[in-house]
């Protein structure tokens, strides 16, 4: 009977998807699919919820048969991350449009993105305080003490990592390893060696103008290889929300969520400032904020459901480029640095929240100016090449709470709301790279301010 009830649930899901692909025949506009895709897939996964419930056996092996269209869409989207970083990088140095600038791009993008992850902090200790969050509260079960077992295991390693010894794990020593992600550090790491590639470049050229123009062109034709390869992985974003979003409204333990509802309502209340000031910093530079929330919101979207930055780089480089009015090179880099340095959600809000909440139970003043200033300074830092591996805002969290010998327990205590908040945090952290990326351009002189201007999202 239940193998009949999930072939039910497949079928119903594969009728959605039919309809998603109808609207496209249609020429319905990509935003109105992204947002039909996620609308559908709330009610289909909460009706799945209403009816048997998180873990049922027909909820699982439901949820087995849309992950192959939700996880799926996601593998497909990091399968490219890396190759896209690499040669969209070396072949902004084939087209000379980072040549001049690149000293300023890297430290504009940099500087901004650990600007905001600070501001992001000061935020969340204001969060943590305005709603008086108390991790002493917290209770731990089962599934808590576990996590927590874990996370010990993980501290140990961080605790002995020195700033200095961070830095050196940026730096690559078998790029084809990185080319892989098997490192936490391996995205900065294919930055860099791609940044040292196209530098050779430039040697040669110099030197030997026909090696130098015939490399050029096989990196042209990569690229134009890869981007089309993103293309056709973008148009199947809708299908993709879809089957995600009906996967964690079926699977979310809504009653545990009630129970921390005041730290989830804090904790949404300081993303949703943090992305305010992303507007304001947009409209200080004399951009429409209401162009940036029209045109990116299907990339945030994707964000938020997916709840990968890794994964949703295509989008957040084609929305750049194509919508904003971005530069590839710049682009590229506020993408790709994006993903390990200021998290603006994982690394900026998080951890600054769970420092708050625990200080007290170490007889740590939160509201003092110092502990206050000295969290913020810790969290820029930290922030530093450290987010962007999975579970990153675990990993952020670890590290700020051990730099400021605060007790480690209660990132645990909260890992069954963990997937609600990290949708809103990945979100904010998209958010942060393609604000850095606009502003960068824009004081760079390499924004096409007419493409941004325009009201309608570039199709895929």
């Amino acid at each position: 009977m239940n193998t009949i009830l999930i072939i039910v649930n497949v079928a119903v899901l594969l009728l959605l998807m039919f309809g998603l692909f109808t609207m496209q025949k249609k020429h319905v506009s990509f935003s109105k699919r992204v947002f039909s895709a996620l609308g559908l897939g709330i009610i289909f996964g909460y009706i799945i919820h209403l009816i048997y419930g998180t873990t049922h056996e027909v909820t699982t092996g439901s949820v087995d048969w849309f992950n192959i269209v939700g996880n799926g869409y996601v593998k497909l989207l990091q399968m490219v991350v890396m190759p896209l970083i690499f040669v969209s990088i070396v072949g902004a140095f084939t087209k000379l449009k980072l040549t001049k600038n690149i000293g300023k791009i890297s430290f504009l993008v940099i500087g901004i993105l650990l600007a905001t992850t600070a501001v992001s902090a000061a935020v969340g200790i204001g969060s943590a305080l305005g709603f008086g969050l108390d991790g002493v509260q917290l209770t731990e079960g089962e599934a808590e003490a576990a996590r927590n077992a874990q996370l010990e295991e993980r501290v140990a390693g961080i605790e002995n990592m020195t700033l200095p010894q961070q830095i050196i794990e940026l730096i690559p020593s078998n790029p084809f390893q990185d080319l892989t992600g098997s490192r936490a550090t391996s995205t900065i790491a294919v930055v860099i060696f791609a940044a040292f590639i196209g530098i050779a470049y430039l040697g040669v050229k110099r030197k030997d103008p026909e090696h130098g123009e015939f490399f050029a062109k096989i990196i042209d034709t990569f690229y134009s290889v890869v981007m089309r390869v993103v293309t056709l992985i973008l148009r199947l974003t809708p299908y993709g929300i879809l089957a995600i979003i009906a996967r964690v409204t079926a699977t979310s333990d809504y009653a545990a969520i009630a129970k921390l509802g005041k730290f989830v309502i804090a904790s949404y209340v300081a993303l949703i400032i943090v992305f305010i000031v992303h507007l304001l910093l947009l409209s200080f530079a004399k951009l429409s904020p209401v162009n940036y929330v029209k045109k990116g919101l299907p990339t945030l979207t994707f964000a938020f459901t997916s709840r990968t930055s890794a994964g949703t780089l295509p989008m957040t480089i084609k929305t750049q480029t194509k919508d904003f009015g971005v530069s590839e090179g710049i682009a590229n880099f506020a993408g790709s640095f994006g993903l390990t340095i200021g998290q603006n959600g994982c690394a900026g809000v998080y951890p600054a929240m769970l420092a708050v909440m625990v200080a007290p139970a170490a007889g740590v003043d939160p509201t003092s100016i110092s502990f206050i200033l000295t969290l913020i300074l810790v969290v820029a830092i930290s922030s530093f090449g450290v987010a962007g591996v999975g579970g990153g805002a675990t990993f952020a969290a670890l590290i700020v709470l051990s730099v400021m010998n605060l007790p480690i327990a209660i990132v645990g205590l909260l890992i069954s709301v963990e997937p609600l908040i990290d949708m809103g945090r990945t979100a904010l952290n998209v958010s942060g790279a393609m604000t850095s990326g606009i502003l960068t351009s824009k004081v760079t002189g390499e924004f096409e301010k007419e493409v941004y201007q325009q009201p309608d999202i570039v199709e895929a």
